[in-house]
């Protein structure tokens, strides 16, 4: 997916040289030295458990069946799950096209396009029962829009806005558990651990309120996403103000150091999970205003921090 444009200023190209290497696919050679181990560790692994289970079976039958049929259903429970990841890769990559032909369709005011994304972002969420009315209203009120731009509006409205209230409140949750945890926990690497677990969790969260359902390898590539949409996009740096607008006034500086990391942990989840509401959300930004920062951090820890 390709980021939105870098804003102007003196890191501008050091933005974009950082953005294009961590978005850039690995070379050629690195593509076969890696297939080449991953076909020899696979090959002497089949190998092995094979010998094994002949030795057994030539020693025991019965132990031999039962190894037999326990590495048939660990490699039935490995396809599955390997079938299950690729299906996140491609839901993921789903909501990318959609996004990709929402914004074609708008800047070309292309009716027909809006409409046959609008119809594939419904059948996003048929399945789902909350939906329901939401999609009633929308099948309702489709038809009498003969606008490209209000037709997909509309869908934002109605379909991708309710979920975006979702999104938020994991946001806040996880930047709240990751500032409570820096305050108040003084074990040394426990603020890392927990910070990079919810991060985790709440990107693949907010994948499957977008109807990604991204798996653990999925969910490792969307963070690598995130992170390269936040350097693209320079959105990594946490400015004073933000954290002023969040901790109100001057109340940090009567705060402990424990305190103050805490608001910019919490800030800094919820950068990233802002950036990851824009990767999973089928359709851009644009009927519907974007979430700021601080008013989220500000509800996720306006009862953690006294601004009085």
């Amino acid at each position: 997916m390709a980021a939105p444009p870098i804003l102007d200023g003196p890191d501008a190209a050091r933005l974009q040289a950082t953005a294009r290497l961590m978005a850039a696919r690995p070379s050629r050679l690195w593509r076969l030295a890696l297939w080449a181990f991953g076909a020899l560790f696979s090959f002497v692994l089949t190998v092995t458990a094979w010998d094994f289970v002949a030795g057994l079976m030539a020693r025991s039958p019965l132990l031999g069946g039962l190894a037999l049929g326990l590495t048939v259903l660990a490699l039935a429970a490995a396809v599955v799950l390997g079938g299950r990841e690729w299906a996140a890769f491609l839901r993921l990559g789903r909501l990318d096209r959609l996004r990709h032909d929402a914004a074609m369709a708008r800047a070309g005011a292309d009716l027909v396009a809006a409409r046959r994304t609008v119809t594939a972002v419904a059948a996003l969420y048929r399945h789902r029962p909350e939906t329901a009315e939401p999609l009633a209203r929308l099948d309702r009120q489709q038809a009498e829009l003969y606008d490209a731009d209000a037709l997909i509006d509309l869908a934002e409205r109605t379909l991708v806005a309710p979920l975006d209230a979702q999104a938020r409140v994991e946001i806040e949750a996880s930047a709240r558990q990751v500032a409570m945890v820096t305050a108040l926990v003084p074990l040394a690497l426990a603020d890392v651990a927990t910070a990079a677990f919810a991060n985790l969790r709440m990107i693949r969260r907010i994948a499957e309120i977008y109807g990604g359902r991204s798996g653990g390898f999925a969910s490792w590539g969307l963070l690598r996403r995130v992170f390269a949409y936040l350097v693209a996009t320079g959105a990594v740096a946490l400015t004073d103000d933000l954290i002023g607008t969040v901790a109100g006034g001057g109340v940090l500086s009567k705060l402990s150091r424990r305190f103050g990391e805490g608001v910019v942990n919490g800030a800094l989840t919820a950068r990233i999970g802002l950036a990851a509401m824009e990767l999973c959300r089928p359709l851009p930004f644009v009927a519907e205003p974007r979430p700021s920062v601080s008013a989220l951090v500000g509800r996720a820890l306006g009862g953690l921090f006294d601004r009085s």
